[in-house]
């Protein structure tokens, strides 16, 4: 019986007569993924940590795993005070909210993380979403409207263009951190027409950072507003940890900052901050924010703590960068492809030749206790296979070198390597 007291319907599994099936735009989707798990590996994108012992230990399938992609970027999920926070907060307020923002959904932790955001960053204004790709949907479809324009690097994350999606601005890309034709494209636009210029301070897939310097300039000589992901850097890159555009020099130039809880933070939720005098009126005409559950109450205490704890963690800053040119290195010097001349950030991308090789690295590094992401098209530029590796600051030499040794006997096998 229904809610209703009625009998079910029984719903055809096919579309009506005369009808399309919807799902039939998947088949070759499903032809692809059976394809490649009848060659025996296990399946990439349907990994289950049993338990997580450690910010870098897990067990899966039953073998304990180094952990290298989980953009566990600080180590902070495992902390003390992180942890303790979280525990008091689901004691006082329960499990979640029951509402948004914008009714019943505000409680006491969600002003604390807002304002440790101000702190963190120096700024007047911070407002929080569920998740940061939240963030970026509602930051860029609220604030390009019809009659704008939003003009984003080609690589931009799934995040910005379905941000743009959202809005009805007019979309403009131009090449992957390419100055002069940021410059060209923004010179072919309207002067007097609203733009904003989307960037990310690290681009996730290669782990490569934008000129962010150079672009910001390229976009205030054009009369455009400038918003930076910094959702890869953020506890690790400049004098603060707040990202590259702190990094190279841009406070005060940047317009809005969008973040993530889900990296350095090491929790889950997203962020806007920004100095805007009128920013916050965003929360009044954000759809993303004012239709969306809030985040509970445990989840929020979790960031608030981690945030003020990262605002003081130059010793953990300095041992992720360590890690990164530890692996960076190593791996170089074994003659891997990367995706960047040097350790540029915490990610380090390791290029392979195409799907059937990314696979079967992926799975040997696998069954060696290694876990690293396996990353393809659509997630990557066209035609590159890669493995993602996400250092954490809680990584050991010893660990590092465990995984160099590791990549080196995988490398050789699918002939990755000589």
């Amino acid at each position: 019986m229904t809610e209703t007291g009625l009998q079910p319907e029984v719903l055809a599994p096919l579309a009506a007569e005369g009808g399309r099936d919807l799902m039939t735009k998947f088949d070759g989707l499903i032809a692809e993924r059976q394809a490649l798990i009848d060659t025996g590996v296990t399946d990439p994108f349907a990994i289950v940590m049993e338990q997580v012992k450690s910010p870098t230990e897990a067990v899966i399938a039953g073998r304990d795993t180094i952990l290298l992609g989980t953009y566990n970027y600080m180590g902070m999920t495992f902390d003390a005070d992180v942890l303790a926070a979280g525990h008091a907060a689901l004691d006082h307020f329960g499990s979640g909210t029951n509402g948004s923002r914008m009714l019943n959904g505000t409680f006491r932790d969600h002003m604390a993380v807002e304002q440790a955001l101000r702190d963190f960053y120096g700024v007047s204004g911070a407002i929080v979403f569920s998740t940061g790709y939240m963030a970026n949907l509602g930051m860029i479809s609220t604030l390009a409207g019809k009659g704008d324009y939003v003009i984003l690097d080609a690589d931009s994350h799934a995040s910005i263009y379905d941000g743009c999606k959202q809005g009805y601005a007019e979309i403009v890309r131009f090449r992957h951190n390419d100055v002069a034709d940021l410059d060209k494209r923004l010179g072919r636009l309207p002067k007097d027409a609203g733009k904003l210029v989307v960037l990310e301070g690290v681009y996730s897939m290669l782990g490569d950072i934008a000129p962010l310097k150079d672009m910001v300039a390229v976009a205030k000589k054009h009369g455009a507003m400038v918003l930076s992901d910094e959702a890869h850097s953020m506890g690790f890159f400049g004098p603060n940890g707040r990202g590259v555009y702190e990094d190279q020099g841009l406070e005060g130039e940047v317009d809005f900052v969008v973040g993530t809880f889900s990296k350095s933070v090491g929790t889950v939720g997203g962020f806007c901050v920004s100095n805007h005098p009128k920013f916050e009126a965003i929360r009044l005409a954000c759809r993303p924010y004012i239709f969306t559950a809030s985040l509970p109450p445990s989840v929020v205490a979790t960031a608030e703590a981690s945030i003020r704890k990262l605002m003081t963690a130059h010793a953990k800053r300095a041992q992720l960068w360590s890690n990164a040119r530890r692996l960076h290195g190593g791996l170089k010097a074994m003659g891997f492809r990367l995706g960047t001349e040097n350790p540029d950030s915490a990610i380090v991308a390791v290029i392979l030749d195409d799907q059937n090789q990314a696979v079967a690295m992926w799975q040997g590094l696998l069954e060696a206790g290694v876990y690293v992401n396996m990353a393809r098209p659509p997630a990557t530029p066209a035609g590159t296979f890669l493995l993602r590796c996400s250092l954490c600051a809680e990584h050991s030499d010893a660990q590092i070198d465990t995984v160099l040794a590791k990549f080196e006997a995988a490398g050789r096998t699918v002939g990755a390597i000589g």
